[in-house]
Parts: C-alpha cells; structure tokens; sequence
C-alpha cells in the first residue's frame, strides 16, 4: 500500500466511525456482551498484574479507543487513561460517557504513529479489535512498543487468529450452527442491496473501513511476535479463544469453546534491563 493509499485509507476510516460512533455498541455484539465484558475485564486484570514499573499511579494508553470499551474497563482497573482515536466523534463520545469516571485524557491519533508522545511514557499500552483498521499494523505495534515503559505492558487483543483462516472441521461445524438464517427480511434491508453493489464494485470493500481481514492481507501474529522480541519484550501470555457473538447460542457455544479457536490476545512485558 503506498502512502497515499494509505492516507486515503486512514480518511475513510474516520468517516466511517464518525457516522457510526453513536450506535457502536448496538451495532458490535461481538464486544458489547456480557461474556465477551467479563473476558476481557479478567485478561486486562492479568495484564495489570503482570506490571512491573515503579510508579505509584499507573497510567494506560487505549490506542484506538473507538466508544471507550477498553477505556471503561481501565478506569475501573484504577488506571489514569489516555484515549486515543482517528475519530474525533469517538473522542467526544469518551469524553462525555467517561470524564467522570476516573483520570482521563483523549489524545487524536494521526492514523500514522504516535508522534508527541515521548519514548516510555505509559504502564500500558493497550489495543483491541484496530489492529485490522491500520494500514500499517505492525508500525502501529511499534509505535507503541516504544511508549511502553520498562516493565510496562503491551495488550494486544481482538484480532483472527490462524484458526479463523484455516478452519478446522469442528469450527465449520459451529459456524454452521450459530449463525443464523437472515431469512426474507434481509430482502427488505435496503443496506443489503447498497453492500452487495459495493462488494462487486470492489471485493475488499468494508463498511467500516476494515483492511487487514483478508485471507490474502490479513493480521500475522507471528511478525507481531518477531518485532516485540526485538525491541525487548518477553511474552507474558498468548491465549487463543472462540469469541462469543450476542446473537449466539449459549449452549451452543459453551459445546464448542474449548474445541475451536478464532481470535488471539497477548499480553507482552517490556524488559528492564
């Protein structure tokens, strides 16, 4: 992708959440529901834990901070939070929901790095469910690998894992069981038609801006591992798991956790010396 792709990239993706920020949560029941809320509070639980800077107050980036799901959950955690995004709805939105919950910032990403933030700068630097809306993830990753602190963490979250791409028989047969018929009414959605119309215009076109959810052009953990290992962090926890959809089964579901994966969280610390 050249710069100006990527320019242009990064313009979309702030249209696109902009319009949608008021209506995220609704509209993402992949995240906003109780199972997927209680996981990620107890992974950003273990990643508080696993800290091993000095500083009394311990201060977290959320890179890519969308409605603040990840802000909430660092607020509670009793971290003095930075909320950052492309979008200045969303940082509006964080503002307004959050200000009042605990010490936080907003600071508007320029899609690029995160110029104006100094080397070692926070605990934590957390991201959850962006790294696929960045043209260059891995720069992305650097970037804040580098305001991590000696000690600190880095908290990367919510992306596919191989699982997802090479789909095991068990996880074709659960996809088969839980995703539901749209049925006639899908005829009467005029988005279904719109969507269908820009898919044909443009098969990697996504509403939202997506990027990197391709079979071809898609998130590599293990280069994500290989420049962390790099720049001195050590892997504190790499967990794969099946994420839980709101218009999931439960019982469904709970039959085919532990015999499928498709997403991946890791955790890595910074070394100190």
């Amino acid at each position: 992708m050249t710069q100006g792709q990527a320019n242009d990239q990064i313009r979309l993706n702030i249209k696109a959440h902009d319009k949608v920020a008021a209506k995220y949560e609704k509209l993402h029941g992949e995240i906003y529901n109780p199972l997927e809320q209680a996981r990620l509070h107890e992974k950003l639980g273990i990643a508080r834990s696993s800290l091993r800077t000095d500083a009394p107050r311990k201060t977290a980036l959320d890179f890519g901070c969308g409605a603040g799901n990840l802000t909430r959950h660092l607020l509670e955690l009793g971290f003095g939070v930075t909320a950052s995004d492309v979008s200045p709805r969303f940082l509006e939105l964080v503002r307004k929901d959050f200000s009042d919950r605990g010490s936080l910032d907003t600071f508007h990403l320029n899609g690029s790095d995160l110029a104006g933030i100094p080397d070692d700068s926070f605990d934590l630097a957390a991201t959850y469910s962006v790294l696929h809306h960045v043209p260059d993830y891995l720069g992305a990753v650097a970037e804040m690998a580098r305001v991590v602190k000696p000690g600190g963490i880095l908290y990367l979250d919510h992306e596919v894992n191989e699982g997802y791409w090479n789909r095991s028989e068990a996880y074709r047969e659960f996809l088969g069981k839980v995703r539901p018929n749209p049925g006639w009414t899908r005829f009467f959605d005029p988005n279904t038609y719109y969507l269908k119309i820009r898919s044909r215009l443009n098969p990697k076109f996504r509403d939202e801006g997506d990027i990197h959810v391709f079979q071809d052009d898609h998130i590599e953990w293990g280069k994500i591992e290989t420049l962390l290992g790099a720049r001195g962090f050590e892997i504190v926890l790499r967990e794969d798991y099946l994420i839980y959809r709101r218009e999931y089964a439960r019982d469904i579901y709970d039959a085919y956790k532990d015999r499928c994966t498709d997403m991946r969280l890791l955790i890595a610390r910074k070394r100190t010396g």
